[in-house]
Protein backbone atom coordinates (compact mmCIF):
# COMPACT_ATOMS: atom_id res chain seq x y z
CA UNK A 1 0.00 0.00 0.00
CA UNK A 2 1.24 3.53 -0.78
CA UNK A 3 0.57 6.47 1.53
CA UNK A 4 0.84 10.08 0.42
CA UNK A 5 2.10 12.85 2.65
CA UNK A 6 2.35 16.60 1.92
CA UNK A 7 5.71 17.70 0.59
CA UNK A 8 5.87 21.45 0.71
CA UNK A 9 2.79 23.26 -0.60
CA UNK A 10 2.34 21.77 -4.05
CA UNK A 11 3.63 18.17 -3.94
CA UNK A 12 2.84 14.80 -2.40
CA UNK A 13 5.46 12.32 -1.12
CA UNK A 14 4.77 8.68 -1.89
CA UNK A 15 5.76 6.25 0.89
CA UNK A 16 5.30 2.48 0.66
CA UNK A 17 3.49 1.32 3.78
CA UNK A 18 3.95 -2.38 4.60
CA UNK A 19 1.34 -3.34 7.16
CA UNK A 20 2.53 -6.13 9.44
CA UNK A 21 -0.37 -8.17 10.77
CA UNK A 22 -0.43 -10.29 13.87
CA UNK A 23 -3.21 -12.23 15.53
CA UNK A 24 -4.33 -11.63 19.07
CA UNK A 25 -5.47 -14.36 21.39
CA UNK A 26 -9.02 -14.18 20.01
CA UNK A 27 -7.86 -14.55 16.41
CA UNK A 28 -8.37 -10.89 15.41
CA UNK A 29 -5.80 -9.36 13.08
CA UNK A 30 -3.99 -6.25 14.27
CA UNK A 31 -1.95 -4.04 11.96
CA UNK A 32 1.36 -2.40 12.69
CA UNK A 33 2.26 0.91 11.08
CA UNK A 34 5.64 1.43 12.69
CA UNK A 35 8.35 3.21 10.81
CA UNK A 36 10.01 -0.15 10.10
CA UNK A 37 7.22 -0.96 7.63
CA UNK A 38 7.54 2.23 5.57
CA UNK A 39 9.94 2.67 2.65
CA UNK A 40 10.16 5.21 -0.19
CA UNK A 41 8.81 4.15 -3.59
CA UNK A 42 10.72 4.55 -6.83
CA UNK A 43 8.80 7.69 -7.78
CA UNK A 44 9.23 9.67 -4.56
CA UNK A 45 6.85 12.54 -5.19
CA UNK A 46 4.25 13.94 -7.56
CA UNK A 47 2.43 17.23 -8.01
CA UNK A 48 -0.57 17.75 -5.75
CA UNK A 49 -3.47 17.14 -8.15
CA UNK A 50 -6.58 19.22 -8.64
CA UNK A 51 -9.81 17.49 -7.77
CA UNK A 52 -10.51 14.80 -10.39
CA UNK A 53 -7.01 14.94 -11.89
CA UNK A 54 -6.13 11.34 -11.01
CA UNK A 55 -3.62 10.66 -13.82
CA UNK A 56 -0.77 11.93 -11.63
CA UNK A 57 -1.10 8.73 -9.60
CA UNK A 58 -0.53 6.49 -12.66
CA UNK A 59 3.21 5.84 -11.90
CA UNK A 60 2.35 4.65 -8.42
CA UNK A 61 -0.37 2.33 -9.74
CA UNK A 62 2.11 0.92 -12.28
CA UNK A 63 4.46 -0.06 -9.44
CA UNK A 64 1.58 -2.05 -7.95
CA UNK A 65 1.07 -3.92 -11.22
CA UNK A 66 -1.97 -1.97 -12.42
CA UNK A 67 -2.35 -0.74 -15.99
CA UNK A 68 -4.59 2.20 -16.94
CA UNK A 69 -7.45 1.42 -19.27
CA UNK A 70 -7.03 2.67 -22.83
CA UNK A 71 -10.59 4.02 -22.86
CA UNK A 72 -13.33 4.53 -20.33
CA UNK A 73 -16.87 3.66 -21.39
CA UNK A 74 -19.73 5.44 -19.62
CA UNK A 75 -23.06 3.74 -20.09
CA UNK A 76 -25.97 6.02 -20.94
CA UNK A 77 -28.48 5.75 -18.12
CA UNK A 78 -31.88 7.08 -19.08
CA UNK A 79 -33.98 8.99 -16.55
CA UNK A 80 -37.39 7.57 -15.79
CA UNK A 81 -40.39 9.60 -16.86
CA UNK A 82 -41.43 10.42 -13.29
CA UNK A 83 -37.98 11.28 -11.94
CA UNK A 84 -36.92 14.75 -10.91
CA UNK A 85 -38.72 17.66 -9.19
CA UNK A 86 -42.49 17.95 -9.19
CA UNK A 87 -43.72 18.81 -12.68
CA UNK A 88 -46.62 21.18 -13.50
CA UNK A 89 -48.93 18.45 -14.76
CA UNK A 90 -52.64 19.11 -15.22
CA UNK A 91 -52.65 22.66 -13.83
CA UNK A 92 -55.37 23.87 -16.22
CA UNK A 93 -57.55 20.88 -15.37
CA UNK A 94 -57.66 21.95 -11.73
CA UNK A 95 -60.20 24.61 -12.76
CA UNK A 96 -62.33 22.48 -15.10
CA UNK A 97 -65.69 21.76 -13.43
CA UNK A 98 -66.82 18.18 -13.03
CA UNK A 99 -66.36 15.00 -10.98
CA UNK A 100 -62.97 13.98 -9.59
CA UNK A 101 -61.54 10.95 -7.88
CA UNK A 102 -59.57 11.93 -4.77
CA UNK A 103 -57.78 9.99 -2.01
CA UNK A 104 -60.86 10.67 0.17
CA UNK A 105 -63.35 9.43 -2.42
CA UNK A 106 -65.48 11.04 -5.14
CA UNK A 107 -65.76 14.83 -5.29
CA UNK A 108 -66.85 17.61 -7.63
CA UNK A 109 -64.75 20.58 -8.80
CA UNK A 110 -66.55 23.92 -8.86
CA UNK A 111 -64.70 27.07 -10.02
CA UNK A 112 -65.62 30.12 -7.94
CA UNK A 113 -64.93 33.85 -8.25
CA UNK A 114 -62.99 35.27 -5.27
CA UNK A 115 -62.88 38.91 -6.37
CA UNK A 116 -60.51 41.31 -8.09
CA UNK A 117 -56.96 41.69 -6.85
CA UNK A 118 -55.38 45.15 -7.08
CA UNK A 119 -51.66 45.27 -7.89
CA UNK A 120 -50.01 48.71 -7.64
CA UNK A 121 -46.28 48.01 -7.32
CA UNK A 122 -45.85 45.66 -10.27
CA UNK A 123 -45.14 42.63 -8.07
CA UNK A 124 -47.59 39.94 -6.93
CA UNK A 125 -46.85 38.30 -3.58
CA UNK A 126 -47.99 34.77 -2.64
CA UNK A 127 -47.72 34.15 1.07
CA UNK A 128 -49.28 33.06 4.33
CA UNK A 129 -50.94 36.32 5.48
CA UNK A 130 -49.70 35.65 9.01
CA UNK A 131 -46.07 35.43 7.85
CA UNK A 132 -45.39 37.90 5.06
CA UNK A 133 -41.65 38.43 5.53
CA UNK A 134 -40.51 36.12 2.71
CA UNK A 135 -43.24 35.83 0.05
CA UNK A 136 -42.93 34.33 -3.41
CA UNK A 137 -43.18 37.17 -5.89
CA UNK A 138 -43.87 37.51 -9.61
CA UNK A 139 -43.43 40.64 -11.72
CA UNK A 140 -46.72 41.71 -13.34
CA UNK A 141 -48.13 44.99 -14.71
CA UNK A 142 -50.09 47.12 -12.21
CA UNK A 143 -53.81 46.64 -12.51
CA UNK A 144 -56.81 44.69 -11.21
CA UNK A 145 -56.97 40.97 -11.89
CA UNK A 146 -59.55 38.23 -11.23
CA UNK A 147 -58.90 35.57 -8.61
CA UNK A 148 -60.50 32.17 -9.17
CA UNK A 149 -60.75 29.29 -6.72
CA UNK A 150 -61.05 25.63 -7.59
CA UNK A 151 -63.45 24.31 -4.95
CA UNK A 152 -63.48 20.61 -4.27
CA UNK A 153 -66.89 19.71 -2.89
CA UNK A 154 -67.39 16.44 -1.02
CA UNK A 155 -70.24 15.15 1.10
CA UNK A 156 -68.56 16.58 4.21
CA UNK A 157 -66.90 19.86 3.20
CA UNK A 158 -65.84 22.35 0.55
CA UNK A 159 -62.08 22.70 0.25
CA UNK A 160 -59.89 24.90 -1.93
CA UNK A 161 -58.01 22.62 -4.32
CA UNK A 162 -56.23 25.49 -6.10
CA UNK A 163 -56.26 29.27 -6.45
CA UNK A 164 -55.42 31.32 -9.54
CA UNK A 165 -54.90 34.98 -10.32
CA UNK A 166 -55.12 35.72 -14.06
CA UNK A 167 -53.21 38.56 -15.72
CA UNK A 168 -53.77 37.80 -19.42
CA UNK A 169 -56.52 36.09 -21.40
CA UNK A 170 -53.81 34.21 -23.31
CA UNK A 171 -53.49 30.56 -22.23
CA UNK A 172 -50.06 29.74 -20.73
CA UNK A 173 -47.53 28.36 -23.19
CA UNK A 174 -45.35 26.92 -20.40
CA UNK A 175 -45.37 26.58 -16.62
CA UNK A 176 -42.51 27.24 -14.23
CA UNK A 177 -42.06 26.75 -10.51
CA UNK A 178 -42.20 30.13 -8.78
CA UNK A 179 -38.82 30.39 -7.05
CA UNK A 180 -37.03 32.74 -4.72
CA UNK A 181 -33.63 34.00 -5.96
CA UNK A 182 -31.70 31.64 -3.67
CA UNK A 183 -33.54 28.46 -4.69
CA UNK A 184 -32.08 25.95 -7.16
CA UNK A 185 -34.53 23.38 -8.60
CA UNK A 186 -31.52 21.25 -9.57
CA UNK A 187 -31.13 20.37 -5.89
CA UNK A 188 -34.63 18.90 -5.64
CA UNK A 189 -35.24 15.16 -5.52
CA UNK A 190 -38.02 13.14 -7.11
CA UNK A 191 -41.40 14.83 -6.70
CA UNK A 192 -39.98 17.61 -4.51
CA UNK A 193 -40.72 21.32 -4.89
CA UNK A 194 -40.16 24.76 -3.41
CA UNK A 195 -43.47 26.18 -2.29
CA UNK A 196 -45.36 28.68 -0.20
CA UNK A 197 -45.07 27.82 3.49
CA UNK A 198 -48.33 27.79 5.45
CA UNK A 199 -48.63 27.97 9.25
CA UNK A 200 -52.11 29.50 9.62
CA UNK A 201 -53.99 27.23 7.23
CA UNK A 202 -54.34 30.22 4.90
CA UNK A 203 -52.69 31.60 1.74
CA UNK A 204 -53.11 35.06 0.26
CA UNK A 205 -52.59 36.86 -3.04
CA UNK A 206 -51.58 40.49 -2.52
CA UNK A 207 -49.36 43.29 -3.75
CA UNK A 208 -45.76 42.87 -2.60
CA UNK A 209 -45.89 46.26 -0.84
CA UNK A 210 -49.10 45.54 1.06
CA UNK A 211 -48.67 45.70 4.82
CA UNK A 212 -50.65 43.40 7.12
CA UNK A 213 -51.80 44.34 10.60
CA UNK A 214 -51.42 41.17 12.64
CA UNK A 215 -53.98 42.37 15.19
CA UNK A 216 -56.66 42.48 12.48
CA UNK A 217 -56.05 39.04 11.00
CA UNK A 218 -58.14 37.00 13.43
CA UNK A 219 -61.24 39.18 13.13
CA UNK A 220 -61.00 40.04 9.44
CA UNK A 221 -59.33 37.01 7.84
CA UNK A 222 -58.99 33.83 9.88
CA UNK A 223 -62.32 33.82 11.75
CA UNK A 224 -64.55 34.59 8.73
CA UNK A 225 -63.03 31.79 6.64
CA UNK A 226 -64.99 28.54 6.63
CA UNK A 227 -64.56 25.09 5.08
CA UNK A 228 -68.35 24.96 4.74
CA UNK A 229 -69.51 28.16 3.08
CA UNK A 230 -66.76 30.82 2.94
CA UNK A 231 -63.47 29.60 1.47
CA UNK A 232 -62.10 33.10 0.74
CA UNK A 233 -62.15 36.61 2.14
CA UNK A 234 -61.01 40.03 0.90
CA UNK A 235 -59.16 42.48 3.11
CA UNK A 236 -59.74 45.81 1.32
CA UNK A 237 -57.13 48.49 0.90
CA UNK A 238 -57.73 52.10 1.77
CA UNK A 239 -58.53 54.34 -1.22
CA UNK A 240 -56.33 53.25 -4.11
CA UNK A 241 -54.11 51.06 -1.93
CA UNK A 242 -53.83 47.35 -2.83
CA UNK A 243 -56.20 44.83 -1.28
CA UNK A 244 -55.57 41.25 -0.11
CA UNK A 245 -57.49 38.12 -1.04
CA UNK A 246 -56.99 35.18 1.33
CA UNK A 247 -58.29 31.62 1.07
CA UNK A 248 -58.10 28.39 3.00
CA UNK A 249 -55.19 26.05 2.19
CA UNK A 250 -56.57 22.70 1.08
CA UNK A 251 -54.69 20.36 3.46
CA UNK A 252 -53.97 23.02 6.09
CA UNK A 253 -50.43 23.81 7.23
CA UNK A 254 -47.47 22.71 5.14
CA UNK A 255 -45.89 23.81 1.86
CA UNK A 256 -47.59 24.00 -1.54
CA UNK A 257 -46.22 24.50 -5.07
CA UNK A 258 -46.78 27.83 -6.79
CA UNK A 259 -46.74 27.78 -10.60
CA UNK A 260 -46.35 30.72 -12.97
CA UNK A 261 -47.90 30.24 -16.40
CA UNK A 262 -46.08 32.19 -19.10
CA UNK A 263 -46.86 33.12 -22.69
CA UNK A 264 -44.53 32.34 -25.57
CA UNK A 265 -42.84 35.74 -25.13
CA UNK A 266 -42.32 35.18 -21.39
CA UNK A 267 -45.11 37.31 -19.92
CA UNK A 268 -46.86 36.10 -16.78
CA UNK A 269 -50.33 34.95 -17.84
CA UNK A 270 -51.39 33.62 -14.45
CA UNK A 271 -50.15 32.30 -11.11
CA UNK A 272 -51.59 29.17 -9.50
CA UNK A 273 -51.26 27.69 -6.02
CA UNK A 274 -51.94 23.95 -6.13
CA UNK A 275 -53.07 22.50 -2.80
CA UNK A 276 -52.60 18.97 -4.14
CA UNK A 277 -56.06 17.64 -3.38
CA UNK A 278 -56.36 16.21 -6.90
CA UNK A 279 -53.38 13.89 -7.46
CA UNK A 280 -51.48 13.78 -10.74
CA UNK A 281 -49.91 10.58 -12.08
CA UNK A 282 -46.49 11.74 -10.80
CA UNK A 283 -47.84 12.40 -7.31
CA UNK A 284 -49.61 9.05 -7.27
CA UNK A 285 -46.40 7.20 -8.15
CA UNK A 286 -44.06 9.29 -5.96
CA UNK A 287 -43.26 8.22 -2.39
CA UNK A 288 -45.28 10.49 -0.10
CA UNK A 289 -47.96 11.01 -2.76
CA UNK A 290 -50.26 14.00 -2.49
CA UNK A 291 -50.64 16.46 0.34
CA UNK A 292 -48.41 19.27 1.56
CA UNK A 293 -44.71 19.05 2.23
CA UNK A 294 -43.53 20.23 5.66
CA UNK A 295 -43.32 24.02 5.69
Amino acid sequence: MIDFEPLGTDKLLGVRNTRLTTSDEQGHEAGSESGEGRSPVRVPHCPAPAFGDWHVFAPFLAQQGHEPAATVVLNDVSVEEGAGPLRPTGIERLFVPGPRDTPDGPAVVEPADAGMLRITSGRLAVTDPGYVSAPRTVAVPPGEYPVTLSLLRTARSVEVAAARVTFLDTPPHAWEMTLRPDEDPGLLGEGEFYGVGVDTGTVAFMDATREVDDEMLDDEVFDPLSYVDRPSVELPGTGTEPNLIAFTAGWGDGSYPVWTGRTEDGQAACVVVDFRLCPTDQETDTPGGTGPSPA
